[in-house]
């Protein structure tokens, strides 16, 4: 009499081991990746703000050219500030606007609420607030976390 034997097949499938560590790289992945994006799409929705200030200052001279004031460049007849005066992300105001002088501010809306930017009419930029670890500058625009400034 033989005894039937039994082939030592293994069920497929994965163990609980092999699960919790594929979980783990996950999650470590999840951990490093999600903040870097984040930061990435709030760099990208910076340069609204960037450009549209940037067009500000050659509207300015444009418009010292023609008036020889800065005195109203927010009218409605030709305004300086961008197109879209609030869009998405940014409003646009004219915060002062003088016979010699002008500062126009870029203020975050929604999800950019909590940074602000200005120029003037030297060309002067200010970073006036941002998120926390971004910093803030009497000297420049600051596009990203530990205070590094748009060249």
């Amino acid at each position: 009499m033989t005894l039937p034997t039994h082939s030592s097949r293994r069920a497929g499938g994965f163990t609980l081991i092999e699960v919790l560590i594929v979980v783990a790289i996950i999650g470590i992945l999840s951990a490093i990746a999600v903040p870097q994006y984040r930061d990435y799409v709030i760099r990208a929705r910076l340069t609204e703000a960037f450009s549209g200030l940037g067009g500000v200052q050659t509207g300015a001279e444009e418009f010292w050219n023609n008036h020889h004031t800065y005195s109203g460049m927010d009218g409605q007849n030709e305004t300086v500030l961008p197109r879209t005066q609030a869009s998405s992300n940014f409003t646009y105001t004219l915060t002062t606007g003088t016979d010699s002088a002008f500062k126009v501010t870029a203020t975050g809306r929604g999800q950019m609420a909590s940074f602000v930017y200005t120029i003037d009419q030297n060309g002067n930029r200010t970073t006036v607030s941002t998120a926390n670890g971004w910093g803030t500058s009497t000297s420049c625009w600051i596009d990203r976390k530990g205070g590094t400034c748009v060249q």
